[in-house]
This record gives structure tokens, sequence and C-alpha cells, in this order.
């Protein structure tokens, strides 16, 4: 019975171990469209927001907790990027309407690490500035 128990315990490690869930928290949030030329305008004022972001790499997918849940399937995992300002993890994704576009998580090195979440789309990019999230009881 012991042994059971040891190898249940011991597989059920190895299955938690492998699947990995980030959570975010967003504390601002701005948009940039194109508009009727397809020229890119000017980026909306910072607003206060306040949403959790999933990322779960075991389920390839980004889930937005906003007023709408926003859930977006990961297709591929690109090549990370880093310059002397920049660590940019890119994905692409696909939104419930199979509409291809990337989304990276950008840290700013040059401003004390600070993160941020870029969606962007054909005609519209969607920023916000998210922290990681840590529940009760996480330290």
């Amino acid at each position: 019975m012991k042994l059971r128990f040891t190898i249940v315990f011991f597989l059920l490690s190895l299955l938690m171990a492998e699947a990995q869930t980030y959570k975010f928290m967003a504390t601002g949030l701005s948009v940039m469209e194109k508009n009727e030329k397809g020229e890119w305008g000017k980026w909306s004022d910072l607003k206060e927001t306040s949403l959790i972001i999933s990322l779960d790499t075991d389920k390839n997918r980004f889930i937005l907790y906003s007023q709408e849940i926003q859930l977006y399937e990961i297709v591929s995992y690109q090549e990370k990027e880093e310059n002397e300002n920049d660590l940019i993890y890119p994905f692409t994704c696909r939104d419930d309407d199979g509409v291809p576009f990337t989304l990276s998580i950008i840290t700013r090195k040059n401003q004390n690490n600070r993160k941020q979440l870029y969606i962007n789309h054909k005609d519209f990019i969607v920023v916000y500035n998210i922290v990681n999230y840590m529940e009760k009881g996480e330290r």
C-alpha cells in the first residue's frame, strides 16, 4: 500500500511539474489604431486597469480575464529576442475567429525591468503594463 501511494504521489508530482502557468496582473492599458488611410495613429492615454492574464504553456493559450474573457490559442512559440534595452518573448496566436496575430511579453531593461504585454493585430495594437501576479498564500 505504501509503495502504491509513493508511486501515485511521484507520478502526480511529475505531471504537476510539466504544467507551467504564469500569471500577471495588468495595471495599465493603451491602444493604438490605424486610420482610414492605413497609417498608425497615436497611443491612447494610459488607463488604469486591474485584470489577470494567464499564460498556460501546457494548454498553449493566453487568457485575459477582462469584462469579456479573451482566449488566445498559441500557434507557435517564437525565438526570444534580446538587445541592450529589451527582452522580448513573442508568440504567434489565434483568436476565437481564427485570426492570427502576434502577442509579446517585453521586459524593458532600462525602465527598471518594467514588463509589458503587446497584442499586435493588423489594424490595432493593445499594450498592457503588467506585473507578476501571486495568489494569496504564495510568496
